[in-house]
């Protein structure tokens, strides 16, 4: 009876498996016949002891540091960025700037002309000697997902709120500008009241932060950052945060999340992530001034962004900005002569 294995993609040997491997030689057992014990495909088995062998006797340690070897020497050898000291120098510039690799990858097309994929990056980061020592600006210092823990009992404590199933499709898909997120960044069980107030406007990913005395005056530092821009602003997303019950006194549409979901409304809460990186978790904001978290939020928004093609939130802002001012003011010019002459008619 012939039979048969449906070849998956190929995978490296474990070290278990070489030392199993080992085992089923050393008992005499045919190549095929350890194939087929292993899961293996006879070619695999075959390749594994052609290229790890040394004098012709397969040790399972002795294979295992050499395939290690190869492995590692396979991504340092012939990387590109090492071939290019140009990207070289143009990582070394940004990478301190708190710009990633993909960021980096994004942008050097733009300011350089040179191509390279973020991943070549990460692997010099991680496998070159030089590089290495750039890992400590990036981001995030350990690389495994939380889980999402079970939902908890849903409480009414603002009433009136529109869900976000209601939200226009043309806000939900970011086609439309002057629609914003907007959340408090949290303390410290132990820290001063204070904590941070922060609006992002969904097109641009524009940040917007400003620090309040206490939780339950959110909504005045809330007013304060959207007050400039009171002829722009088409909606706002909250979550369901009792410091938000005063959401009606901003006088324009409202959409709540539902209970602990706050991925809708994921901009936000990544901008807040990245505003961590100036002003990490337990921190007191008390120790923090207005012109450092200015100048820190002002940084954010003079980094390129992938979502934006490689364009800064504050360029996007600033286009659309002037955009939007300049169809509200050829649609005013009209607005008084229109008036006068109902006006007139009226009198008449």
């Amino acid at each position: 009876m012939i039979e048969r294995f449906h070849m998956s993609k190929y995978k490296h040997f474990k070290k278990v498996e070489r030392l199993e491997l080992s085992i089923l030689l050393k008992k005499g057992y045919s190549l095929r016949a350890i194939a087929r014990a292993m899961g293996r495909s006879h070619s695999s088995v075959i390749r594994e002891l052609k290229k790890n062998s040394v004098r012709g006797v397969y040790d399972p340690s002795k294979a295992h540091h050499k395939a290690y070897v190869k492995r590692r020497e396979s991504k340092y050898i012939g990387m590109k960025v090492r071939e290019n000291p140009e990207i070289e120098r143009y990582i070394w510039e940004k990478m301190p700037k708190g710009w990633s690799p993909e960021r980096i990858a994004g942008r050097i097309e733009r300011d350089k002309g040179l191509s390279i994929h973020f991943l070549s990056i990460y692997k010099y980061l991680y496998r070159n000697p030089y590089g290495n020592y750039l890992c400590k600006f990036l981001k995030y210092k350990r690389y495994n997902r939380k889980q999402r823990k079970n939902k908890k009992t849903v409480r009414e404590m603002i009433p009136g709120r529109v869900w976000i199933d209601e939200r226009p499709e043309v806000v939900n898909a970011r086609a439309r500008f002057g629609d914003f997120e907007a959340d408090t960044m949290g303390r410290s069980k132990y820290a001063s009241p204070q904590t941070l107030a922060v609006v992002r406007e969904r097109l641009s990913r524009k940040l917007f932060a400003v620090k309040v005395p206490r939780l339950k005056y959110t909504m005045e530092g809330f007013k304060k950052l959207l007050s400039p821009y009171q002829d722009i602003l088409e909606s706002v997303t909250f979550d369901n945060g009792v410091e938000n019950i005063k959401y009606e006194e901003l006088n324009i549409p409202t959409y709540f999340c539902h209970p602990y979901s706050s991925w809708e409304k994921g901009g936000v809460e990544n901008g807040i992530g990245v505003i961590r990186e100036y002003i990490p978790k337990k921190s007191d904001l008390k120790y923090y001034s207005d012109g450092y978290i200015a100048a820190s939020v002002d940084r954010i928004n003079n980094t390129p962004m992938k979502c934006l093609d490689w364009l800064t939130p504050n360029e996007v802002f600033e286009n659309e900005l002037s955009l939007k001012v300049a169809s509200s003011k050829s649609y005013q010019v009209d607005l008084p002569s229109l008036s006068l002459i109902s006006y007139q008619q009226w009198c008449t």
